[in-house]
Parts: C-alpha cells; structure tokens; sequence
C-alpha cells in the first residue's frame, strides 16, 4: 500500500506553515468503506486486518447514515488500544493482531475496544484527495466527524499549531511522540518528501553493560535489584562507529568469553533512549551517551522506574528510598512514579476542585496532618483558590500533583463541585462497612443500588474506597441538580435499601448503634464534603489504591487489598480504565425519572 510515511527527526520544525498531532503506537491502517457499507481495514503491508477488529467494522455499520452521503470513503489513521485519550497500549494491540480464533477475537473486542486514529482521508464520494493541500483535507476529515454524535471506534486526531503546547501534551501523557506535518503537502508515497516529521518522545534511562554478543552485536543494559544484576534489554544502535568498536574491543579483550557471548563486570555505565519497558525489555532502546563518570551501583531498579515516569523537570526528587509503606516496602519513590504515571487519569478527578492532601513525610505509621491551604513555600505552577483568609490548593497540572508527592502527601481528597460553581458534578454514595471482614457487605449493598440505578435509567461507576468500603458515583451535568435535591435523591435510595434488608444496613451515624452493620453514608455527599478521589493511595499497611472497578467485578472474591500501590498500572494497562468515560457520561445522563422523583 502506497502510504505516505513520516521521516524520523530529532528537532521539531517550527513555523506558521506546520501542524502537529499526537503519534500513536499502533498498526498503520487505511479504512476503505465501499458505498454498499463493505468495510475493510488494510495495514501498511497489505494485511487485511477486518476480522480482527470487529468493532470497527460494527460502528461503522452503527453510523452508516452518517457517512452515506461521503461514501466511497478511504480514512488512514492509526488501529490502537487506547489508556487515555493521547497515549496507546501497544502490547494490547499487538496481542490483538496476533489472535484468529473468532470467539477470542470478540472478547477480546469487548473487553478492551480497539479505536482507528484518523488523521487523514484518502478519498471521498469515490474521489481522490491526495492532491490536495493537508489544512484541505483535515477541514473535510473535520466536516465528516463534526456529524459524529458521541466519539466512537472512529476517531478525529486532535490537532495543534503550537509546539509549546503538542510538547506538553505528548510529555504529560507519555504519549509515544509528535508528528509534525506541512500544511500545504500533497500526500505523496514513501518518505520522498520533507513534509511529515516524526519526533519520539524518548525517555532516558541508566544502565550498565555486562555483555556483547559477538553474533548481533548486541550490548546487554543491566541494573540492580536488590543487589542482583536485572537484565532490561539490548542495544546496539545510537552511538557513532569510533565509540561502538572502542566499546566492542573493550568487551573482546578483557570480557570472559561464553560461546558467542563476552562478559564483563559492572564498570561501563550507559544512558539510553527508549520508548518504554514492555515485560522487562526495553523498547526501541538507542544509546544516548556512554557515561564514563557515573557508578554502576546508582544504577538501580528503582532510579530505573523513576527515569521511565519522565519526572517532570520542575521537581527535584528527594528522599526517593524512604520507605513511606514499611510493611508493603513502598518507597517515596515508588510513589512518586506511581503519581507520575497516574496522573492521566487522576487529574482530570482533580481538576477544578479544592484539594485536601494528607501529608505523611515519615510515612504512614508517624505523624501525620491535613493541608488544605496553600503553603508559603508552594511554587508558581500549583493554582489556589480564595478560602477566606487562606488560599485552597487546586491541582490542575501534573507538576502541581508531583510536587505534593514529593512532598509526601500520600491522600488526595475533593469535593463534589468545582471552584466555578455551588451545585454538584455527581452523586456519591459512600459504603462503609464496620470491618474488612465485613466487606461482602458492601459488595451486596453496591449491587442493591446499581439495580435501583438501572431502574432510573442511570449510568454509575463504582470504585473501592481504598480502605475498607465501596464508593459509587453517578456524574452528571453541572447545574443539572441542586444539592438539596440530591440529598433528597440519596436519602431515598439508602432508606429503601436500610427498610429493605435492616439487619444488614443502616443509616445511623453513630458507630456503636450499627452493630455489625454497614453504613449507607450518603450525608456525606454534600457541598464541601470530600471523598477520596478515584487512583488515590490511602494510609493503609499494604498500600492500597481508591481504585476503579468495572461493575463486573463486584462479586465474590472482591477485596480492596488486591489493588495496590504495584499493580495498579499495570491493572489499566491491561484492561483500561473503568471512568475511561465518566465526564461523556455525565453529558448525556438521563435524569428524567430522578428529577420526577425528588421534585414531585
């Protein structure tokens, strides 16, 4: 397939003639949709790639009277599993493309669905765009998905003008790069043309090299972990002929020979681009520089982790080996990656909302305190808000959620409403059982009302609370309720469940009356009450995480111990995030039968 492809840069080029967008890490792929609604998604290598990807196909079917008009229509985009709105999954994609029997590839499908990225059209009504200028044919991509209602397995890639702006983006999400492109190109075959430019977002680690394998003159790049040597890939490429051959005769005349292989001791540290580390390999990995002054003992697993959450410049990590978790062995830096690389999907559960941390600099088991104003000593990026005579913490960017881990502030709490208005942004409940012991408790009362949610025709999320206990939201729209009417609407759903089943729930406020009970708080959900926020960790021995759950999974067997401050990223990795679509929820929450039943 004569696909136009962008050529590899270092430097983005600047000027009023360029447009940039996000690069995805995906397959290449082009959507041919025939006017009779065939759809056949091809690779770059002429692969047919439709029957994998049975979603895409399905939601074009969906919205076939939206595109008739444009049809025959050719998109070229990029097939991805998606985390969040700028940044890929490319093992998940990979995997998907590997599997054939039908039954997987639906499930598949389901659970974790596939998206193609378009960022350019091909042909339109049968007709060619190719000879058109690029600013052309976005405005006709953007007239075409403008009739679009909801963003779907189809979607527009988003485009800036701004280098400033595509670099913050791409950095804060850790997207795989940037793809700068002419505005007035052609779309011409191949890489015979200096319109499209792709510059990765490399992330730069330090290792040591123990090994060079005569047979692909491979260097092996080692770290420590706890004290042993961790193997985290191979590299060759990067470094200019004189050092690869002064580095390769090093091995060669002083290494230990294994067959092919030649073994030295940890001595040569190595700075060294990646994309990231997929199952303990490098991605893509390339030298950066041979770094004759750095000690093979800094060479860490755990700085490793850290370099790859790309910490953004503005913080200056402290104290990254205080175990801030002891009994968990969690360190401030393992939360400060942990910070780093949720933040994605933490800060858009932040953002516009008073803050309240608890800070816990010597970690969870000393001494321990609430902040909820501004410090003195807090830097320029971290906004505030006017709070009578203090000024509240509003947490809008990833510097500001970096520097409060940094800082060892271990939970993160916010209100119902944004600084901007009074009413709420979603209804809560809170679900407190007495113990963990009584957890299934909460696991029953969480499907109680999810049943009554579904009876009003209301979309929910559910998240543990990270402690003890099971969170549930319904987002809904800004002004759409006041909070006297939720109060009203909570009120009833938690008396019903308590007149339902009063052995096992209540709404009595003081513990020693609830006797074994669990605790349906919905006063709680008030304006300026707080609740933990979703992805936040909490002050528990095993460090566990307020996380979001599928619904699902709220069955036997659930226990909030399973999600901690490890396993969390790797858990959206592999499945996605389950409030991936919580604030397009809350735009298009029905609320009718509610407002019947709280305003009557």
């Amino acid at each position: 397939m004569d696909l136009m492809k962008p050529i590899a840069s270092s430097a983005i080029p600047d000027g009023d003639d360029w447009i940039y967008q996000v690069k995805y890490d995906g397959f290449r792929c082009v959507l041919t949709w025939e006017i009779d609604g065939t759809i056949q998604l091809t690779s770059k290598n002429n692969k047919d790639l439709t029957e994998g990807f049975p979603e895409i196909a399905a939601f074009c079917l969906e919205n076939h009277s939206v595109f008739k008009p444009s049809l025959p229509l050719r998109l070229d985009g990029e097939l991805v599993i998606l985390n969040h709105l700028y940044q890929a999954d490319f093992p998940s994609i990979q995997k998907r493309g590997r599997l054939k029997n039908k039954v997987a590839i639906q499930k598949s499908s389901e659970e974790r669905p596939a998206v193609l990225m378009v960022f350019d059209i091909l042909e339109i009504k049968g007709s060619s765009c190719k000879k058109q200028k690029y600013s052309m044919r976005m405005k006709v991509l953007e007239g075409l998905f403008r009739k679009l209602k909801i963003a779907g397995r189809i979607q527009l890639v988003t485009t800036f003008t701004s280098i400033e702006a595509i670099k913050k983006i791409v950095f804060d999400a850790k997207g795989e790069g940037i793809v700068a492109k002419r505005k007035t190109s052609s779309y011409i075959a191949g890489k015979s043309h200096q319109d499209w430019f792709k510059i990765k977002n490399w992330r730069t680690i330090q290792g040591f090299l123990t090994e060079y394998d005569l047979k692909n003159a491979y260097f092996n790049v080692t770290v420590y972990r706890d004290g042993e040597y961790k193997s985290v890939g191979k590299c060759k490429h990067g470094l200019d002929t004189g050092s690869f051959q002064t580095l390769k005769q090093l091995f060669l005349s002083n290494g230990e020979k294994q067959e092919q292989r030649y073994q030295l001791p940890p001595a040569i540290c190595t700075a060294v681009h990646t994309l990231d580390l997929y199952d303990d390999e490098l991605r893509e990995p390339e030298f950066a520089a041979l770094l004759p002054d750095a000690k093979p003992e800094d060479c860490t697993e755990e700085k490793l982790q850290l370099d790859l959450a790309m910490i953004p410049a503005a913080i200056e990590p402290t104290n990254t080996d205080k175990l801030l978790w002891p009994d968990a062995l969690y360190s401030k830096g393992n939360l400060l990656s942990y910070m780093r690389e949720l933040s994605p999907y933490m800060l858009p559960f932040l953002q516009n909302r008073m803050l309240t941390v608890i800070r816990c600099p010597d970690g969870i088991d000393k001494e321990h305190f609430f902040q909820k104003h501004l410090p003195d000593y807090a830097p320029d990026f971290i906004e505030s808000f006017p709070s009578g005579e203090d000024k509240a913490i509003v947490c809008n960017n990833l510097e500001s959620l970096v520097w409060f881990a940094n800082h060892g502030a271990v939970e993160y709490h916010v209100p119902f409403q944004t600084i901007h208005s009074s009413v709420p942004t979603e209804i809560a409940f809170d679900l407190d059982p007495p113990d963990r012991e009584h957890f299934h408790l909460a696991i029953r009362a969480a499907t109680l009302i999810k049943a009554i949610l579904d009876d009003l025709e209301l979309h929910s999320f559910i998240k543990t609370s990270g402690n003890k206990g099971l969170q549930i939201y319904i987002p809904i729209r800004t002004g759409s309720m006041t909070y006297e009417e939720t109060a009203t609407f909570t009120q009833a759903i938690a008396w019903t469940i308590e007149n339902t089943y009063p052995e096992l729930f209540t709404t009595e406020r003081m513990k020693k009356k609830r006797k074994n009970r669990l605790y349906i708080d919905y006063v709680q959900h008030g304006k300026d009450k707080t609740l933990i926020a979703p992805y936040s960790p909490r002050m528990t021995k095993e460090g566990t995480i307020a996380t979001p759950l599928f619904w699902k999974e709220v069955k036997e067997g659930l226990h909030p111990t399973q999600f901690t401050l490890g396993n969390i990223l790797g858990r959206i990795q592999k499945w996605g995030c389950p409030f991936a679509d919580y604030f397009q929820t809350a735009e298009v929450q029905r609320l009718d039968k509610v407002l019947r039943l709280v305003r009557d």
